[in-house]
């Protein structure tokens, strides 16, 4: 459905301009250096938000992360992809930053180049507050004089961090302390550097919605793996806490996931391990604990694997109607002695 006039996910000017000055700059050496007018008036109200986009110097990947009072800020502030750059396009938001400034950076050009072209192009630029970071780090961010106080930016190495309408001017600063200041990858930085802004008041009128994303430092071919973290909080009284447990979760399943491609390497202390390990992130989750007793079976580890499945029959008893319905998808060994025994018979 199209978005409404004035509000948050309209922009002015429209996508055939747009797409048109995107040839443009994928056609010249150099960026253009006059705004290609657009008559169309900015929306109404700001998409209020503190961002951060960052890179890890270590491992390539690349980052966005937000929060907002406003209602599913994740679908429209950031913008990431594996060997290209990551974008936060925020204010007024006009989310053709993120799609244009991908494509961008996809041919060639700089984090600074991509968002200066736009920002030439763009007559509403001093209402909007976007960042960009290309795959070599480079980055740049811009706050337009319109944007509602407080707000800025700071530009640092291998990230920026952004805000506006917030309640006190001390958010960013405090942003890119945090993100200098933890340790850990990308996600766990990222994360410190919205609850340092938080801790500063963040939004002036609160809190609503976050998102996070991380994904690989080189493509792969397939999108779906690159993606380490894609998680939003759309609405919820304490996005950051429901953020940093979607973290959590996450990373737990990359763990669980570790596990089955090592089972496919032969790989069962490797394997064992990373089960353990999600286990360990999230020990209530039955889920983990059921493909790990499965994954302990199918290696010969049953009596490993029994006091897990208890585990399992005891939050619920569908999980032993489960275990019943696997050997005939081949998830276990067709053999009525073995399953009578998991079963607890």
């Amino acid at each position: 459905m199209p978005a409404r006039r004035g509000s948050p996910g309209s922009f002015p000017g429209g996508s055939l301009v747009r797409s048109i000055l995107l040839l443009v700059l994928l056609a010249l050496p150099t960026l253009a250096a006059e705004p290609v007018p657009t008559p169309a008036p900015p929306p109404k109200r700001p998409v209020h938000t503190y961002s951060i986009v960052a890179r890890d110097p270590e491992t390539g990947e690349l980052g966005v992360a937000v929060q907002s009072h406003w209602f599913s800020v994740g679908a429209t502030v950031p913008w990431a992809e594996a060997g290209v750059g990551a974008v936060a396009t925020q204010s007024f938001v006009d989310p053709s930053y993120g799609k244009l400034g991908l494509e961008l950076m996809r041919v060639g050009r700089s984090g600074p180049e991509a968002l200066a072209g736009l920002l030439a192009a763009d007559s509403a630029s001093q209402v909007r507050q976007v960042a960009m970071i290309d795959a070599k780090g480079q980055v740049a961010a811009h706050t337009g004089a319109k944007c509602v106080a407080a707000a800025g930016h700071i530009v640092g190495e291998n990230f920026s961090v952004q805000a506006n309408m917030m309640e006190k001017d001390t958010v960013w600063p405090a942003m890119a302390k945090a993100f200098r200041e933890t340790k850990g990858d990308l996600a766990e930085r990222m994360l410190a550097a919205l609850e340092a802004a938080e801790a500063q008041g963040g939004d002036i009128r609160g809190k609503q919605s976050a998102g996070l994303i991380v994904v690989s430092g080189k493509a792969s071919g397939r999108p779906w793996m690159d993606r380490k973290f894609d998680l939003r909080v759309d609405d919820h009284p304490a996005p950051l806490k429901e953020l940093r447990r979607l973290v959590t979760l996450q990373r737990a399943y990359n763990l669980m996931n570790e596990g089955d491609l090592a089972i496919e390497r032969n790989d069962t202390e490797g394997a064992l391990k990373a089960y353990s390990a999600a286990e360990a992130l999230v020990p209530g989750n039955a889920e983990m604990v059921f493909w790990h007793a499965v994954s302990l079976v199918n290696v010969g580890k049953v009596d490993e694997a029994l006091p897990l499945l208890q585990k399992t029959y005891k939050a619920d008893a569908r999980w032993k109607e489960l275990l019943k319905r696997l050997p005939k998808s081949g998830l276990l060994p067709e053999d009525p002695k073995l399953m009578n025994r998991l079963l607890g018979r």
